[in-house]
């Protein structure tokens, strides 16, 4: 009980004062061991058996997959190429926004490179022709948060790790969910433009939509090799990861020449950065999840829960509204790494397939991107902007609603999730 009192006095004190995540876990756990008389040897050795693993081998190649993908040339062919699709529909670029980003985060992997490199591109051109700059910013903001939930996902892995389960039921079961999202976002988009008449482009010839969508091709090519690979049990995921990230670096240099050889090293480097901050904030999550799992701490929830005989749909709403709470003020992998510890021991009491839970924790974590005040897409796009962040969180604040009305029916229509892995693998 004290350890537990000490945990949360401590946890909330560093949180506070502004301590990155990873000193807060990492500070936090040695404490926790030190009070305890376990053996401070014992952390280490546990950090470094629980990063031996596949899945966390693949997070690098992505991070700098989508680093390349960012500077190289990639991001600009897709936009081109949703242009050619959708531009001519109502809301034209609001549209392209919604499909760019949809395709970029079955690239990327990452929510804030989407929101980013989609934001650099689509905004200035909205604005151009004379979009609504909150509208701009809220399309592409919450847009950009599909880089967490449609394949491959950062945040999928993650959960996969901590969670053990298997990372191709994880990915297909973001597919459909992340299809639904993009298509309510492209309904309000046809609303709002058929309301403030927004502008449309011009059809295209059919030679210059051939001609664009040849050039997209190269681009394409990195989710066909990342899923493909996967699904046809050619590659594994870290496999996959590679060769993503190899076939980024050769598009980006070599194919669309957005980058100089010469600059493949530092943007490797920048990559291999971000990726180091990831894994060192799991290496320290997993030492704390420890600890909370030898706490008792989990038995005492799933002893909570049976003695109040709490339905499965009631602890979905509590556990939505929680995540909706702490998505308000910490970052995504700060939620997740610091909550499934506790959360995931109660799933098969409460008979709730872990894989559904995934996608509901993950569309949970979407909304904690664009959810004021600490919502990383929306300072990404106040800087890409050079606006306040009052004119983005009112442009983002009807997809906010959009989003809760997809949590609610992601969780309790189990069968948007579950029926595209349940058919694949049955």
């Amino acid at each position: 009980m004290i350890s537990s009192v000490l945990l949360l006095i401590l946890f909330f004190f560093l949180l506070a004062i502004g301590t990155p995540i990873y000193l807060v876990l990492g500070i936090t756990t040695l404490v926790l061991y030190l009070v305890e008389g376990t053996p401070i040897i014992g952390i280490a050795s546990l950090m470094l058996d629980n990063l031996n693993s596949p899945i966390l081998m693949a997070i690098p190649f992505f991070v700098i997959a989508a680093s390349f993908m960012q500077r190289g040339g990639i991001a600009k062919a897709l936009v081109d190429m949703a242009n050619a699709w959708v531009g001519v529909l109502p809301g034209g670029l609001g549209m392209v926004a919604v499909a760019a980003c949809t395709v970029f985060a079955a690239i990327s992997g990452s929510s804030v490179a989407t929101a980013m490199t989609m934001g650099t591109i689509l905004i200035p051109a909205m604005i151009a022709r004379n979009y609504p700059l909150s509208f701009s910013l809220g399309v592409v903001g919450a847009s950009g948060t599909l880089g967490i939930l449609i394949p491959p996902s950062l945040a999928l892995l993650i959960y996969a790790l901590m969670a053990e389960e298997s990372v191709p039921r994880l990915f297909l079961a973001g597919v459909i969910p992340g299809l639904l999202q993009a298509g309510l976002f492209a309904l309000y988009v046809v609303y709002v433009a058929r309301k403030q008449n927004l502008p449309k482009r011009d059809p295209i010839s059919l030679s210059d939509f051939l001609r664009i969508n040849l050039y997209a091709l190269p681009a394409l090519s990195l989710p066909v090799v990342i899923l493909g690979g996967i699904y046809s049990g050619l590659v594994t995921i870290s496999e996959a990861a590679a060769l993503s990230a190899l076939i980024a670096i050769v598009v980006s240099i070599f194919i669309y020449r957005e980058c100089r050889l010469r600059d493949a090293v530092s943007i490797a480097a920048e990559g291999m950065k971000s990726a180091s901050t990831i894994m060192i904030i799991i290496a320290t999550a997993l030492a704390f999840g420890h600890w909370v799992t030898n706490s008792g701490m989990p038995d005492a929830l799933i002893e909570f829960v049976v003695e109040k005989e709490l339905k499965s749909w009631q602890f979905l709403i509590m556990i939505n509204l929680v995540l909706l709470i702490l998505g308000m003020f910490l970052e995504v992998a700060s939620v997740l790494l610091i909550t499934l510890p506790l959360l995931l021991p109660l799933l098969e009491p409460l008979g709730i397939d872990p894989i559904h839970f995934g996608i509901i924790f993950t569309v949970n974590m979407e909304l904690a991107l664009i959810t004021p005040p600490i919502g990383i897409n929306l300072y990404v796009l106040s800087s890409i902007s050079k606006t306040g962040v009052g004119h983005v969180i009112k442009g983002i604040t009807p997809f906010i609603f959009i989003m809760v009305i997809l949590v609610l029916l992601i969780t309790y229509i189990p069968a948007i999730s579950m029926w595209l892995p349940n058919l694949v693998f049955e």
